[in-house]
């Protein structure tokens, strides 16, 4: 299994802080978030990587060259164009061939254990591919995901606003004392994926959406696993998380 990381954005909700690195290369504990991904990752048994840059590529590219600091090894793709999550993966193509994949944005902290349990998880059927997901986050602001009885992906819907919330319970998709199911933002998939990515339309956002692609995935019949990331689970999303990770908070 190879490993995809997602790092070409500048991150603008961490404002001057990503005025000359990009957001993976902000530092929790003295390393940079990127570091982290790497180590976990590495320690899941994976050596093989892909680091998608774009926003001051230079300053990954520099810090973990060829990757062999870290007993990886690691090449790079730019993503000139910032036009979503569903077309930034296909810069690794190439690279990723045949192979199955680990994908991950270059934001996210979990536990190291958490790559191993998904590898795991993957290699127990015969899956297309693997979606994290954690609870108590506010599903509004991103991925609100559905599973059968094997825990399985039945449906994904991104972003829903309160009035599609609503909607869900009167449905039955939503049941009270049910958790719901936040899109972690970790993946595994076969090549596969790339057969919908290549046929995105963009979103209303002005988006291409990885979950777009995901969804089409389970439309024609893919299984989707679906694992529940425990333990620590963080969005580096903006100064006060950053904050509350360098005070050993989060």
């Amino acid at each position: 299994m190879k490993a995809v990381i997602l790092a070409a954005g500048k991150g603008t909700r961490m404002k001057e802080l990503t005025n000359e690195v990009p957001k993976p290369m902000l530092k929790v504990m003295g390393k940079p978030i990127l570091e982290h991904i790497l180590e976990g990752v590495i320690a899941a048994g994976i050596r093989e990587y892909c680091v998608i840059t774009g926003w001051r590529a230079e300053v990954i590219e520099t810090c973990f060259a060829d990757g062999s600091r870290l007993g990886a090894r690691i090449r790079y793709a730019r993503q000139l164009v910032q036009d979503g999550t569903g077309k930034a993966p296909e810069l690794a193509k190439e690279f990723v061939g045949t192979d199955n994949f680990l994908l991950t944005y270059g934001d996210i902290l979990v536990k190291p254990e958490t790559y191993q349990q998904m590898v795991k998880r993957f290699g127990a059927g015969d899956f297309s591919g693997l979606l994290t997901v954690t609870a108590g986050e506010d599903v509004t602001q991103g991925g609100l995901n559905f599973f059968d009885e094997q825990f399985c992906l039945k449906r994904l819907i991104e972003k829903p606003g309160a009035a599609q919330l609503e909607q869900l319970r009167a449905d039955g998709w939503l049941k009270t004392g049910q958790p719901l199911w936040y899109n972690a933002g970790i993946y595994i998939f076969r090549p596969v994926l790339f057969d919908f990515t290549a046929r995105l339309q963009k979103s209303p956002r002005g988006e291409y959406e990885l979950t777009d692609a995901i969804s089409a995935m389970v439309a024609a019949g893919h299984r989707i696993a679906g694992l529940e990331i425990v333990g620590r689970w963080v969005d580096v999303r903006d100064p006060a998380v950053l904050a509350a990770l360098e005070q050993g908070s989060r």
